[in-house]
């Protein structure tokens, strides 16, 4: 696919055009994930599904610092492509990538040196405790491969191209849940396998975009006297990447901390919690992907110093979270206990009746995190990133603060109340300091002289 300008043409098109495919990839990626809970927990049984769910935020911790970092990256691809400055393009290519090379190597090392002393500060129950450790360990081993396609993801989609992604995550997440249902379903080989057929799936994604890039887009492509270091884009990639994962790390982290309310509440509740973890994400992924649509037509248009299109943009992307959010509201609503069904056997129906409860409050609650990814948006692609980092840290300390005060009381939907709270305050905050923003930048301004 060519690399698409959003300086030009119909606002509305280049963001729904931008977001469908990321729309589409990230379910896919959610997908094999919850392939893997699904048939952990009908072929293995409720204490490895309690496993990988206790696992979970962990790993989200690292998928998500790394994305951050690559989305950091991504906002200056975005920014040098939209001004057109090509090479600087390349070096911040390199850039990322050789960071990206070490940043990975740590994270394995560390990952699987301090599992077993992170699960036990978590309070996970000691009959899953081994497993989880053993799990978590193998999914470790996949994080170089998860940076370097969130990279070369990032740089596709900086010069417009959300498509190319998404062929590649349906592909490895097809062949994921082809191998589970081989090994698992049929061969019964156990969690080993479920987390081996996850980082073989995240193998085959990386690879892929490798080749892709260096056969189809010579405008990334990068020669061997190419891989090196720019001192200065390192900075701002460090400083932008940074704060980006910072943010997005908070909500695992956040994730973690409410997994030890939920762990003190029984196996039960920690395999519901899993799934209705899974049933969030998928909820919460078109909402985060309108969100990547406005920062990357943010950053373009900000660098071709298009000031108008930018809060253009900017209006449209919110119109598109309100009018996402009456459907996935509608959706989850309707369709719950079925949804929990997937994840457990028909003994298990406790764990269905406790999801089915909390899903009714969080349909409803899911419009707070369409505004707060809009706005989140807005402000990675202006680059203003220690907002986005400041409001997710409000928000997820609420929201930690409230679980632990509304569980003893009232069970999962304390989770689920705790998290309007925190969404709601994000948006308090959020909402004055964007007018401030705009104001102080010049970005009206600028619009209204443009416009007469």
């Amino acid at each position: 696919m060519a690399a698409v300008h959003m300086t030009e043409g119909s606002i509305p098109r280049h963001i729904i055009a931008y977001s469908i495919p990321l729309v589409l990839g990230n379910l896919f990626q959610l997908t094999y994930n919850a392939v893997d809970s699904i048939i952990v927990g009908r072929f293995i049984g409720k204490e490895a599904l309690a496993a990988v769910g206790t696992a979970s935020p962990v790993m989200n911790i690292i998928v998500l610092g790394i994305s951050g970092i690559c989305i950091g990256a991504s906002v200056i691809m975005s920014e040098f492509f939209g001004a057109r400055d090509y090479q600087n393009l390349k070096k911040e290519m390199a850039t990322t990538s050789i960071f990206g090379l070490y940043f990975s190597i740590l994270v394995v090392i560390l990952g699987i040196f301090f599992s077993p002393a992170l699960l036990r500060a978590l309070q996970v129950p000691e009959e899953i405790l081994d497993i989880t450790c053993l799990y978590l360990r193998i999914i470790f081993l996949g994080a170089p491969f998860t940076y370097f396609y969130n990279a070369l993801s990032a740089a596709l989609k900086s010069v417009g191209d959300s498509k190319t992604p998404l062929t590649f995550l349906m592909f490895s997440s097809i062949l994921n849940g082809v191998l589970d249902v081989i090994f698992i379903g049929y061969f019964h080989l156990g969690i080993i396998c479920s987390a081996t057929t996850t980082v073989i799936a995240e193998a085959t994604s990386a690879i892929l975009c490798i080749i892709y890039v260096y056969r189809k887009i010579p405008l990334l492509q990068l020669g061997p006297h190419e891989f090196t270091m720019d001192r200065g884009l390192l900075k701002r990639t460090i400083q932008y990447g940074s704060i980006t994962a910072l943010q997005q790390a908070c909500q695992p982290v956040g994730k973690l901390l409410i997994q030890g309310a939920v762990n003190t509440m029984g196996i039960d509740a920690i395999a519901s919690f899993n799934a209705v973890n899974r049933i969030d994400d998928y909820a919460c992924l078109p909402e985060q992907s309108i969100s990547h649509g406005i920062t990357t037509f943010t950053a373009q248009n900000r660098g071709a110093r298009k000031h108008e299109r930018i809060l253009r943009g900017f209006r449209i992307g919110l119109t598109l979270e309100f009018c996402y959010w009456i459907l996935i509201c509608a959706v989850t609503w309707i369709f719950k206990r079925p949804f929990m069904q997937l994840f457990v056997t028909e003994a298990d129906q406790q764990v269905v009746a406790l999801g089915c409860s909390y899903l009714s409050l969080m349909a409803v609650f899911y419009i707070f995190p369409g505004f707060t990814n809009g706005f989140q948006g807005f402000f990675r692609g202006m680059g203003n990133m220690s907002i986005t980092l400041l409001g997710t840290f409000i928000q997820t300390s609420l929201r930690v603060i409230f679980v632990y005060i509304l569980v003893p009381r009232i069970g999962m939907n304390g989770v689920a109340v705790a998290c309007a709270i925190g969404w709601s305050v994000m948006l308090l905050v959020e909402i004055p300091y964007c007018i401030h923003f705009v104001k102080k930048a010049g970005v009206s301004e600028k619009a209204k002289t443009v416009n007469s």
